[in-house]
């Protein structure tokens, strides 16, 4: 007995549609969620939190021992009216995001400092946190003054493997869309400490 299936282009079409519909939902992204500028110590801090999402095929490349590098870029700058803006200050941080498979853990890796989890879940939860980063010196910033702040929390493609660098520049799978959080901001004058 033979069984023929035959299908309308109607049909098939709906169905690579969809297929490319779902494909595209699960690209991955990073959104601030907000950020904020404040005094510390020895100069300015800054915190923030991102929405952090990879993706299904970047979360399984993770877990399979692919590391992922993070860029967190920041800068402060100030509007003049006779030339381009003049840059303040600025803050560049890379994390390292990879699964050792010997140990079972996720680990977290930030220049020399290291931090190991149990599930991606709580690996991407600490990297979509930045508390206390010191972002310029007392002296950077005048009080009073109006200043511009960016900030973006981007993945790394140069830092992929080659292989996977190929597959980031065709497949939708392998990008994680990065959208930048710009603000205005004014530093309040400090209050000397009373010793």
């Amino acid at each position: 007995m033979t069984v023929f299936i035959t299908r309308s282009w109607k049909s098939v079409s709906l169905a690579l549609l969809l297929a490319t519909v779902a494909v595209l939902s699960h690209a991955g992204s990073i959104e601030p969620v907000r950020a904020a500028i404040s005094p510390g110590e020895d100069g300015y801090v800054l915190s923030a939190e991102f929405a952090l999402d990879l993706g299904p095929r970047l979360e399984e490349a993770v877990s399979r021992g692919v590391p992922l590098y993070f860029n967190l870029e920041f800068t402060i700058s100030r509007g003049r009216w006779y030339w381009a803006e003049e840059h303040i200050a600025g803050r560049t941080v890379v994390y390292r995001l990879a699964y050792n498979a010997l140990t079972r853990q996720y680990r977290l890796s930030v220049g020399g400092l290291h931090q190991g989890f149990e599930s991606l879940a709580d690996a991407l939860r600490v990297l979509s946190r930045v508390s206390a980063l010191p972002i310029a010196e007392r002296a950077a910033l005048k009080p009073g003054e109006a200043y511009s702040a960016a900030l973006r929390l981007s993945l790394d493609h140069n830092q992929l493997p080659k292989p996977f660098q190929v597959d980031a520049i065709v497949n939708r799978d392998w990008q994680v869309e990065a959208k930048a959080l710009r603000w205005q901001f004014t530093p309040a004058a400090q209050v000397p400490d009373a010793k």
